[in-house]
């Protein structure tokens, strides 16, 4: 395949987040974790007014998951 082939495929960000999702993937569990949480990203939404802002809306809240309990196995 030559280095070109894939662009008529997809697009370049589709490349990236494929190439991206297959590095986490081949890392340590607690490696991954830390790039996972690096990952996520918060969408925020602002109208302004006459030159002033408005409220700030979370779009795409990011949710705090609790640490789990690990279990024992056996």
């Amino acid at each position: 395949m030559s280095s070109a082939t894939w662009r008529s495929v997809f697009t370049f960000n589709k490349y990236s987040q494929i190439t991206a999702n297959a590095v986490r993937a081949s890392l340590k569990e607690t490696e991954r974790l830390a790039t996972e949480k690096r990952g996520l990203t918060a969408l925020r939404y602002q109208k302004w007014d006459d030159g002033k802002p408005g409220e700030q809306v979370l779009l795409n809240p990011v949710k705090e998951e609790s640490p789990e309990k690990k279990q024992a196995v056996v």
